[in-house]
């Protein structure tokens, strides 16, 4: 009797916090509903990452971090556009008046990253709230994911990178006399 009560006392309260939620997260509430059918096997995995996911972001963000997570603005900046390996695209937009940003399309998503000093002259950005690292030299770029320490996208070439390089003249020929 009292587990039925517990569980009454459970709905009742998940119920009303859907009462607080803003109208975009409502919009995703069917999708909480197809989960609650999944098997309770599969529950248990899924809910210990989720704890996991959870536990790992803050309640509040920074506002450092609330511009990192914020999808970047595009509008009047220089498009390019990266071919990688396995069939991997990415694209970068960068504002001329600040090489200081980059907003990159990685999967959908736009993400902003922001540029890190090197020793090494390559060009490199980070976005430390989601772990991208977009690293670009003269030959290519590669994307990484500095949260699960894996590459994401590598021999990322845009439309210049993959012309030939020029060769040298051939020498001329030496001559008789």
């Amino acid at each position: 009797m009292s587990i039925s009560k517990l569980f009454l006392a459970c709905s009742i309260a998940l119920g009303s916090l859907t009462l607080c939620l803003p109208p975009a997260a409502m919009a995703a509430a069917p999708d909480a509903k197809a989960d609650a059918k999944k098997p309770a096997a599969k529950a248990k995995k899924t809910g210990k990452k989720a704890a996991a996911a959870a536990a790992a972001a803050p309640a509040v963000l920074s506002p450092e971090d609330a511009e990192e997570a914020a999808e970047p603005g595009v509008e009047g900046t220089t498009v390019v556009d990266f071919d990688c390996e396995l069939g991997n695209k990415i694209t970068i937009y960068q504002n001329a008046s600040d090489d200081n940003y980059i907003a990159l399309r990685w999967k959908k998503r736009l993400h902003r990253l922001k540029r890190v000093g090197t020793t090494t002259g390559a060009n490199r950005f980070e976005n430390k709230l989601y772990g991208l690292i977009w690293i670009g030299i003269p030959a290519k770029g590669m994307l990484l994911d500095s949260k699960q320490n894996r590459q994401l996208a590598n021999e990322c070439r845009n439309a210049e990178q993959l012309k030939p390089a020029a060769t040298a003249p051939a020498p001329a020929p030496a001559l008789q006399g």
